[in-house]
């Protein structure tokens, strides 16, 4: 049976999955909103991107990494803390190129 704080994690869970869905797309469709940048801050930015919605998409599959760090960033409250990061920085440089 189902509670309601399980109900709630699954919508949390796949928002972070679309969300991540829609990035992917987006960057797909404008990758210039990352390949325009310096490579001092391309390289974090890449970094951070692979955390956020590699981490968003392993959640909802029930994948666990074995390692203790691993397991550990890959967290809903840290993958979603990377997650709001990497959007905020999408949409400012996206902003920030129109």
């Amino acid at each position: 049976m189902r509670t309601e704080a399980q109900a709630g994690a699954i919508w949390l869970t796949m928002g972070a999955m679309l969300l991540a869905a829609a990035l992917a797309l987006w960057l797909l469709v404008r990758p210039e909103l990352i390949s325009g940048m310096s490579m001092a801050l391309r390289l974090p930015v890449i970094a951070l991107g692979v955390w956020a919605l590699g981490a968003a998409f392993m959640r909802p599959l029930g994948l666990e990494f074995r390692r203790h760090w691993l397991c550990q960033a890959t967290q809903p409250a840290a993958s979603l803390v990377a997650l709001a990061i990497f959007t905020a920085i999408v949409l400012l440089r996206a902003l920030w190129l129109t």
